[in-house]
């Protein structure tokens, strides 16, 4: 696998191009995905990504983009001043609806995410992008899963007990809650939060990638 920090190098470069064209396009809607960990949400990210032909940003690509002053400078610098005024408009607008005091690494977080957002043909997953960008520019998946299937998924996936995999699961679910709640006041499970909810213990990664793609098509 490629590193992180030449993914977003060639990202970047990608959006300097796309800026000196200045296309007039109206950019498609962002797909943000937030999945229950075991769900199998990265493999439908990746498969709707390669069906639309989409930028694929995950938890380490994002991180990698707020974390990095350097680095976020650059990605926000890939607009142009009315898409840095947007972004800061959007920006603003999730802060006040939300009535968040957000801390200087959030405040990043969200301009990277508009950033992405304002440049569109992405799906992004997980970091709570569905309660930053506006309603005009996302369409909010969230996939879901049985506990037992998501057990059972990660201890395939990663060779360990169904005792260990439940403690993965378990954790790794109370911290997506936690983070949630405390930047965004939100309940990550709440289903209003979300345009399209997938059930993976009752369609394939596949079949759920494909009613993605429909409703974007």
């Amino acid at each position: 696998m490629r590193a992180i920090q030449q993914i977003i190098e060639e990202q970047v470069r990608r959006w300097e191009i796309l800026r000196k064209e200045k296309t007039s396009a109206k950019p498609m809607p962002v797909i943000t995905l937030s999945r229950e960990p075991g769900s199998g949400g990265q493999l439908v990210a990746q498969a709707v990504a390669e069906r639309l032909h989409l930028d694929l940003f995950d938890q380490k690509i994002i991180n990698a983009m707020a974390e990095n002053a350097d680095t976020s400078i650059r990605v926000i610098r890939t607009l142009d001043e009315r898409g840095v005024s947007m972004i800061e408009d959007w920006v603003s607008a999730a802060i006040s609806e939300r009535h968040l005091w957000p801390d200087e690494v959030l405040q990043v977080l969200m301009k990277v995410v508009g950033t992405i957002g304002r440049h569109g043909k992405a799906i992004i997953v997980g970091r709570g992008t569905n309660f930053i960008l506006p309603p005009e520019a996302r369409f909010r998946v969230r996939i879901i899963a049985p506990l037992e299937r998501r057990i059972r998924r990660v201890a395939e996936t990663y060779g360990v007990s169904l005792s260990d995999a439940k403690r993965r699961v378990l954790r790794t679910e109370s911290d997506r809650k936690a983070f949630v709640r405390k930047y965004f006041h939100s309940d990550i499970g709440d289903p209003a939060n979300y345009d399209m909810i997938l059930n993976t213990g009752t369609m394939s990664i596949e079949s759920a990638a494909a009613a993605i793609c429909a409703v974007m098509a």
